[in-house]
């Protein structure tokens, strides 16, 4: 038996079974690559899904942690730290948002932001509307927001107040406001639905209609902000600006940390004791954060994306040409891409990620329909050019 196969037996043995796990044992990280007990190299086009957008073992956020590990790891919220606050100045300073809550996930920072919005709205409006294909975590309360019957079974009944409009369709979201409503909670894009973004024109008639019903617009940007689609936070392509917006993934490049953000008049509604979190914004991650968003914000750092968005786009688009049996098209922001399949690539969607992950490749199959690309965002062309040459491959084989 190799190391690694030792090493996943006995892992098998010891853990709740919730993860569907490839049979690798990963014990190394550098930019763009991961590495096996075995010693197997992998092209990483995952990121730990949308997490390590400055790539695995970045130098310099590796030494912010080490840095700060050495000085002080946690102190709780009674005080204050440095490393916090400033992550939180970076985050308002470069944003819509004048304060900031910080989290351990996004499922955290999105609890956050449904608490807020309940408390901010009054004691009758309590409902939120979320959409149809949307994830938002997998707390109780994050599961009955998230718009996928899948997530549900077993662990009714699910906690009131949530209702899902059809995706796409703003007849029926109007039609879900009431009395009751407080928020409308969407993704700009859906990631693990399909990679599916919400068009521009439907998300400005959303903002419309919370103008008009005086409704919070929750903006769940865990996994489309920190870069991921070519600018800092999604909402800055789409002409819409929400009152609340949630964070987490890429913020500390593979630390937990989650963040909500919102405006003063939306934040007064929080007073001391409504709402905490014991590990929130430890030192060490808001530590990596700070050194994430610094490194996002440097000049040119976003061309460079979106000149690799392009790269990445082509390269998918021309791969569905050549196999129109296998993939309809593309469809993402930044690089955060799908190639969408037709039924009959459907049935293969998994065969494929695990095809290309023989052939050491990581990639994930999204909403049982897209194959989904998230490299982190320091991706090289050569990478790229990497990823096409295997997809390629592994498509003539199955066709």
């Amino acid at each position: 038996m190799s190391v690694g196969a030792d090493l996943m037996a006995r892992s098998d043995q010891v853990f709740i079974q919730t993860y569907s796990r490839f049979p690798a044992m990963m014990v190394r990280g550098e930019g763009c690559r991961l590495w096996d007990a075995d010693g197997k190299e992998y092209l990483d086009f995952l990121s730990g899904i949308a997490v390590c957008a400055l790539g695995h073992c970045h130098p310099e956020v590796t030494r912010a942690i080490c840095e700060q590990a050495g000085k002080l790891v946690h102190v709780s919220n009674l005080f204050y730290t440095e490393p916090q606050t400033e992550l939180a100045r970076l985050l308002t300073q470069h944003s819509f948002a004048d304060r900031v809550f910080l989290a351990n996930s996004g499922a955290e920072a999105n609890e956050a932001a449904l608490k807020l919005a309940r408390i901010h709205s009054g004691p009758d409006r309590y409902e939120v509307i979320s959409l149809t294909g949307s994830f938002h975590g997998r707390t109780l309360a994050t599961v009955a927001a998230t718009g996928q019957p899948k997530f549900h079974e077993g662990f009714e009944p699910l906690p009131q107040g949530f209702v899902h409009a059809e995706f796409g369709d703003l007849r029926h979201l109007e039609g879900l406001i009431s009395d009751r409503t407080c928020a409308i909670f969407c993704e700009p894009l859906q990631g693990e639905s399909g990679v599916r973004p919400l068009d521009r024109v439907y998300l400005q008639k959303i903002r419309e209609l919370c103008d008009r019903h005086d409704l919070l617009l929750i903006f769940d940007e865990v996994q489309t902000g920190m870069g991921r689609t070519g600018t800092l936070f999604a909402y800055e392509q789409l002409g819409v600006i929400p009152d609340i917006m949630t964070l987490a993934k890429a913020l500390g490049n593979g630390l937990p940390i989650g963040a909500m953000l919102t405006s003063d008049k939306i934040a007064a509604a929080f007073s001391v004791g409504s709402h905490a979190s014991t590990f929130g914004g430890n030192p060490v991650a808001a530590a990596a954060g700070v050194v994430v968003l610094k490194t996002m914000l440097a000049d040119g750092f976003f061309d460079g994306v979106r000149a690799k968005e392009h790269l990445l786009t082509q390269g998918l688009q021309r791969t569905a040409r050549r196999f129109p049996g296998i993939a309809s098209g593309t469809r993402g922001l930044g690089l955060i891409q799908g190639l969408v399949l037709t039924p009959a690539g459907i049935e293969r969607g998994q065969e494929i990620v695990n095809r290309l992950f023989e052939r050491g490749v990581l990639i994930n199959f999204a909403g049982g329909r897209v194959l989904r690309f998230i490299p982190p965002l320091i991706v090289e062309p050569e990478d790229i050019g990497m990823l096409i040459e295997a997809l390629t491959a592994v498509l003539e084989e199955l066709q």
